[in-house]
């Protein structure tokens, strides 16, 4: 029986289940890049660059074993643009007796997947993407039993499945989590170490000529660019990761400071969502690190807890609640996405710094994508789909399952508490706390009104005002709800004027025309 196997741009793992059984005489691979998945955002130029590049090496590798692959080039002139289109010629072409394919990562695939069989009259075989720890009916059971889903405890369990960072039935060290240890901030000294980047190779370089030409208007700079778009490639920077950054990315894990976008991070997510590497291969080789007393617990438990907890957390929050999830706004915030999002030029020198350096990398860590543009989002009620959009648009490790609940629930708090137990809002104290980027700003972080005062300061109270009817009950917010009824309706006032001048220059305190310029 003659297979047409579908292999999409996130699924680059020989190991994929489509692939489990081919035989290679009579199936055939199928591989196509379209314009609708590079158009449906604006992808930061380096994320097509990588997947459309890396796809083009998965296609050779396979080549290279002897199996047949149809591989669709974007420039193809007869290239429909579209998944739908291109399977229709492939399958008049090899004219397949079944289509298999591994289940994809977003929903949006596959609603157009489960078309796919009525509409060419053909049998088509979804399998189980088995590269992640929990399967979608694991987490699916794991949630049936309970009235929350609280990630430390699904963490725990899968911790007990894998058999990671265990003594027996125990935690390595006694605890599960030691995250109270891992928010160090970074010494004035202390230099992160070069990290490893990759020279692109002639087919890279036919990629990136591609995306100049085709993808002119699309955030972010082309070069340099400097991923991996290879396996090979993808655990040299994993065994880089692991020697020169782990033992320390657990102190510094939470810190930020100005000209050092990756500090002490991984940066392999890129390769973990496109499947270059797997989340166990990765677990593995950070607890091997720390049975052979190369990196210490905190660091080797908190790397750990981010791909076997958080990664595959919101993959099963995703699966179970889509597509109604994307559509709720628990806190109801409707105002539109600045235009510093998109060009960085603001005089915050917290959000420049990090715009500035996602439109050159690609990339930043997850407390500059959580604490700086995040807590912006949420501290001034951008609309969640505007926001949204932007995360799975600028950063080069964003698809649609992992981008939207990190984005939706933990930055946004738009499902109202599903995903976080509380909105992660802060003041500028904290990002003076964690980061260098104070010092050189054109506002003052010890101000709290004001032309000179920190945004993150007015915004952080006025937060708490708009939205007092809606958090001032959740346990957690009770301090800083017990600090605002303490304040003067006086103070109160002048709160909301100053936030309303920089958010729409309503009103006239003192310094709004001046804040309204960030805007």
């Amino acid at each position: 029986m003659k297979s047409l196997r579908l292999v999409f741009g996130d699924q680059l793992t020989r190991s994929l289940s489509a692939l489990d059984g081919l035989d290679p005489a009579q199936d055939v691979v199928f591989m196509m890049e379209v314009m609708q998945e590079t158009t449906y955002v604006p992808h930061h130029k380096q994320k097509i660059v990588l997947i459309l590049s890396a796809m083009r090496h998965f296609a050779e590798e396979l080549i290279s074993e002897g199996l047949r692959v149809h591989y669709v080039q974007l420039d193809d002139p007869a290239n429909t643009g579209s998944f739908t289109g291109e399977l229709a010629r492939a399958i008049a072409l090899h004219q397949p007796d079944r289509l298999i394919a591994t289940e994809p990562g977003e929903w949006r695939v596959a609603q157009m997947m489960g078309e796919w069989s009525a509409q060419f009259g053909l049998p088509l075989e979804i399998r189980e993407d088995d590269r992640f720890f929990c399967s979608r009916g694991r987490f699916a059971r794991w949630a049936d039993e309970r009235k929350s889903y609280r990630m430390e405890f699904f963490y725990r369990e899968m911790r007990r499945e894998a058999g990671l960072l265990m003594q027996g039935d125990k935690p390595e060290g006694g605890e599960w989590n030691f995250d109270k240890e891992n928010r160090k901030t970074l010494p004035a000294r202390l230099a992160p170490p070069k990290r490893r980047r990759f020279e692109p190779d002639a087919v890279t370089r036919e990629v990136i000529a591609l995306v100049g030409e085709r993808f002119i208007t699309h955030f972010g700079d082309l070069e340099p660019f400097g991923w991996a778009v290879t396996r090979a490639d993808a655990l040299e920077a994993l065994d880089h990761f692991i020697s020169a950054c782990l033992p320390l990315y657990g102190d510094y894990q939470d810190a930020m400071k100005v000209g050092e976008p990756f500090l002490y991070h991984s940066i392999i997510s890129p390769y973990l969502n496109c499947g270059l590497l797997t989340a166990r291969e990765v677990c593995m080789a950070a607890e091997r690190a720390f049975r052979k007393g190369h990196a210490p617990l905190n660091a080797v438990e908190g790397f750990i807890r981010q791909i076997l907890g958080w990664r595959e957390y919101v993959r099963g929050i995703y699966w179970r609640h889509m597509p109604d999830y994307a559509d709720t706004n628990a806190l109801e915030a409707h105002r539109p996405l600045p235009a510093f999002f998109w060009t960085g030029d603001t005089r915050m020198n917290c959000v420049s710094q990090v715009v500035g350096e996602t439109r050159k990398n690609a990339y930043a860590h997850h407390i500059q994508r959580l604490m700086i543009t995040g807590n912006f989002a949420l501290l001034a009620g951008l609309e969640p789909r505007a926001v949204e959009e932007w995360y799975l648009a600028v950063y080069i490790d964003a698809f649609d399952w992992v981008e939207l609940p990190n984005t939706h629930g933990m930055v946004l708090f738009a499902d109202g508490g599903m995903l976080a137990s509380k909105p992660y809002a802060a003041s500028g104290a904290y990002i003076n706390r964690m980061s260098d980027y104070c010092g050189g700003c054109a506002y003052d972080v010890k101000e709290k009104s004001g032309a000179k005062a920190c945004p993150f300061n007015i915004l952080y109270w006025n937060f708490l005002i708009e939205n007092h009817a809606r958090l001032a009950g959740n346990p957690r917010m009770a301090m800083p709800y017990r600090t605002l009824e303490k304040m003067s309706p006086e103070r109160r006032a002048e709160i909301t004027r100053e936030a309303l001048a920089f958010l729409d220059d309503g009103g006239k305190p003192q310094g709004a025309k001046q804040l309204a310029l960030d805007l």
